[in-house]
């Protein structure tokens, strides 16, 4: 496979690559590849590039036969339901990586399953109560929750799987659900027609069967987790307790991070103009890749290398990797920007999807210290100002909703004023990283 040829290529060019203080930043975070215990991660990265690379077909495809209202209505129930599983398990699956201890795995696996299922048991009743008062119909409310449910069985899945190894596994799951959702998209869209039926359904479906796939790959060991001699009411009550990091602060942060990396899509409600709306919605799905391309292939390759260093001399070294991801970045958005201007000029004048060009180029602002923002919120482990993190995202998410309710509707001027307040927030990650690293750990409980 193309990964595997990659990988060769990394490991033959090991011996020519100089230490990354002498020769520079770029350098420097290639160097990391260097080291025999990152071959494990960088395969999982590569797999995760082919599978993204998939399901771009699919999703150009979908864009051309659906009506921009349709496809504005699917970026929403997608960001919805991907908001709403960040929460279902509490973040305990986090703590799956705190230890290599195989009992505690399965306590804290154990303790995410109770916590899931309550959650979800609660979605359902707030379901049920909205299609009853009306303000919701029952089929698009039961397919959220087929979508919710799982997404939360994938996320749950592939943590258990990555803190055991399974690389194999995770990498097959993102290329067959890189290939199975848009494949499905497109059976849907033939026989219920362009609607946002088939979008929902589509991903519903194709969320549960990945799931199910994955369940399925991991069965010998989810049978050993789950295994009804394990359970106790007690041990869950003090796993929560001995784990109360995890919701008091883990998942806090990573709902705000999300939160803000939809902003764009919180404005889109406000929309007078249907294309305008319909241009975001794409544009937000196809700058998302390559954002999400750029943390897979970082930040295990970032983490790993800053665990093996320590104090004044793990500063050092988050500096240059952070320099090196920075140069990295700018020069990606730079030529995407590029790119979807020429492309939209050349190949897309005249037709329902004129403008995009200049949508994608103002948005590549956001995306782009997004995606930086992303595995310098990570590095945030080594940080003797943990909480700092938190703050910066919750400050910029508050900025972001004065910002579009100040402008009341969705424009040009309002993505790139929220362009620069993702600028700001990654400015505020980058002086965290650039001071704080190698001082203090933040502490996991015992």
């Amino acid at each position: 496979m193309a990964a595997q040829l990659a990988l060769t290529r990394v490991s033959l060019a090991k011996d020519l690559i100089g230490p990354a203080s002498a020769a520079g930043p770029i350098a420097g975070l290639s160097s990391l590849a260097k080291h025999a215990g990152f071959r494990n991660g960088v395969m999982l990265a590569l797999r995760f590039v082919q599978a993204r690379l998939l399901s771009v077909w699919g999703l150009l495809l979908a864009a051309a036969l659906c009506p921009p209202k349709v496809f504005a209505d699917f970026a929403i129930f997608a960001a919805l339901a991907n908001l709403a599983s960040i929460a279902v398990l509490l973040r305990f699956e986090a703590v799956f990586f705190q230890n290599n201890d195989r009992l505690r795995l399965g306590r804290a696996f154990r303790l995410a399953v109770a916590t899931g299922t309550i959650f979800l048991a609660g979605a359902v009743i707030a379901v049920l109560f909205a299609a009853a008062q009306g303000w919701i119909l029952r089929g698009f409310g039961a397919l959220f929750l087929i979508s919710l449910a799982s997404r939360a069985a994938i996320r749950l899945l592939l943590a258990e799987a990555t803190a055991e190894g399974d690389f194999a596994t995770i990498g097959n799951t993102n290329i067959a659900q890189a290939l199975l959702q848009p494949g499905m998209m497109i059976l849907l869209i033939w026989p219920l027609g362009p609607v946002s039926l088939a979008l929902f359904a589509a991903d519903a479906f194709g969320h549960a069967v990945a799931a199910c796939y994955l369940a399925w790959r991991r069965r010998d060991s989810l049978l050993r987790l789950m295994h009804p001699a394990r359970w106790s009411l007690t041990e869950l009550i003090m796993a929560g307790w001995q784990w109360r990091n995890s919701p008091t602060f883990l998942l806090p942060s990573a709902l705000l991070s999300f939160g803000f990396s939809a902003a764009p899509l919180l404005a889109l409600p406000m929309s007078s103009n249907p294309v305008l709306a319909a241009h975001v919605a794409l544009a937000t799905r196809l700058l998302d890749v390559p954002a999400q391309m750029f943390g897979a292939v970082t930040t295990p390759l970032v983490m790993n290398n800053l665990r093996r260093h320590r104090g004044h001399d793990q500063q050092k070294r988050a500096r240059l990797v952070t320099l090196g991801m920075v140069a990295i970045v700018a020069m990606l958005f730079t030529a995407i920007a590029f790119v979807a201007v020429s492309t939209d000029e050349l190949l897309l004048s005249g037709t329902k999807w004129d403008g995009i060009g200049e949508v994608m180029a103002i948005m590549a602002l956001f995306y782009g210290s997004g995606a930086l923002a992303g595995p310098l919120q990570e590095m945030g482990a080594f940080s003797s100002r943990p909480h700092s993190q938190m703050t910066a995202n919750a400050v910029a998410l508050a900025a972001a909703a004065i910002v579009i309710w100040g402008f009341g509707s969705l424009s040009p001027a309002l993505l790139a004023v929220i362009g620069l307040i993702s600028l700001g927030r990654l400015l505020l990650h980058l002086r965290l990283t650039w001071t704080a690293i190698g001082d203090q750990r933040l502490a996991n409980p015992s």
